[in-house]
């Protein structure tokens, strides 16, 4: 018998695969050289079906934007949620790295094709702009949860560590997908603990309270 779904489910299910399909198209060809008719017809709807759920191609864009910062920030969640130790948080850290290694190179290309087309259209900017503190704003909240567990004194404002942070998890895996040979899987996590161990070895940063 065929699945019956409400109306409310059939629209969910029908963005979910133009997003699905849009996400494939822009990490092989670019948010530019995907059109509108190419993500329809990739993800098995009419150029009228693309239009009932999404305005135009930036509707799109900044749909993307949210989706992936609102499922990495959750998975991350979820994967650190029962560790009891600052090792144990990052053991889980480790293994979801492996496991986004696996198709590292589309994660990649779509999320520097989705940065490259905000920057390049204004209008989205803001956007952008939100996603990345909503980002940010998840790591600042595990900075403060594993410096609390290691018994350092927080930064005034962890949101700074949460940037070198976010800053280097970009770098780090441009240079995973350039020269896989010399940057492991696993660099993002050691590069975060070596900054929050360092932090802790200080006992916090210089003109801080609690600094040895």
């Amino acid at each position: 018998m065929a699945e019956r779904l409400t109306r409310q489910e059939s629209r969910r299910r029908t963005r979910g695969r133009l997003l699905a399909a849009a996400a494939e198209l822009f990490a092989e060809r670019g948010v530019n050289g995907a059109s509108v008719e190419q993500i329809a017809e990739r993800a098995g709807y009419s150029r009228g079906a693309f239009y009932g759920n999404f305005a135009g191609k930036d509707a799109l864009v900044a749909e993307l934007l949210n989706e992936r910062t609102r499922r990495e920030a959750e998975e991350v969640r979820e994967a650190t949620a029962g560790a009891a130790t600052r090792d144990e948080a990052f053991d889980a850290l480790r293994a979801w790295n492996r496991d986004r290694a696996r198709n590292l190179d589309s994660w990649l290309a779509l999320r520097m094709e989705l940065l490259l087309h905000a920057i390049r259209t204004p209008e989205l900017r803001p956007l952008l702009a939100e996603r990345e503190q909503a980002a940010r704003g998840a790591l600042a909240e595990g900075v403060r949860r594993e410096l609390d567990r290691g018994g350092a004194a927080a930064p005034a404002d962890p949101a700074f560590l949460a940037l070198i942070a976010h800053a280097l998890e970009d770098g780090l895996l441009i240079q995973r997908v350039l020269d896989p040979g010399a940057v492991g899987d696993e660099a993002v996590v050691d590069a975060v603990e070596l900054l929050l161990r360092s932090w802790t070895a200080l006992g916090g940063a210089p003109g801080e309270e609690g600094r040895g």
